[in-house]
């Protein structure tokens, strides 16, 4: 059976913080996306309780577990190409002509999501430790048949 809708839940930046209300925001996904500086072993396991996970390594991702995850990935789901890394000033290809129908980062804290030429950039923001004046902030991803519509949802914590 070929699954039509998919439910992807996206993620970045934590820096060792997996919040309870990041795990809440994600808790009925299909799939996680962490677009790096997870900062440790534990926040993966903790979204791996949910959904399977697909992460990349961060700039601050550091040690024996960090090197084990790759600088990019790619996740396939139905008819559509997502593409992972953690700094999107470092993309080194065409989205376009590699037939990528999502470019996810993180990095740079900021949530985005913006179609360019067909493509969808999302950057989920950061869901660790508040950094200046930007929101604690999630993604989420609805995949159907060739077609991928983000979604940011701002995340209301206590500290």
């Amino acid at each position: 059976m070929t699954r039509r809708i998919w439910h992807v839940g996206v993620i970045s930046d934590t820096h060792g913080l997996l919040r309870p209300e990041a795990v809440a925001a994600l808790r009925d996904v299909d799939r996680i996306v962490h677009a790096g500086d997870i900062g440790s072993p534990e926040v993966l396991r903790g979204l791996e309780a949910i959904a399977p996970v697909t992460a990349v390594r961060g700039n601050n991702d550091h040690g024996p577990w960090a090197t084990k995850l790759p600088l990019t990935g790619v996740l396939e789901l139905g008819g559509v190409v997502l593409y992972v890394i953690h700094d999107v000033k470092e993309l080194a290809l065409d989205p376009c002509v590699a037939g990528l129908s999502a470019v996810i980062a993180g990095h740079s804290h900021r949530p985005l999501a913006a179609e360019r030429d067909g493509v969808l950039f999302f950057n989920p923001g950061s869901a660790g430790p508040r950094r200046f004046r930007l929101p604690i902030s999630v993604g989420r991803l609805v995949v159907t048949g060739s077609r991928v519509v983000g979604e940011l949802r701002t995340l209301e914590v206590v500290a």
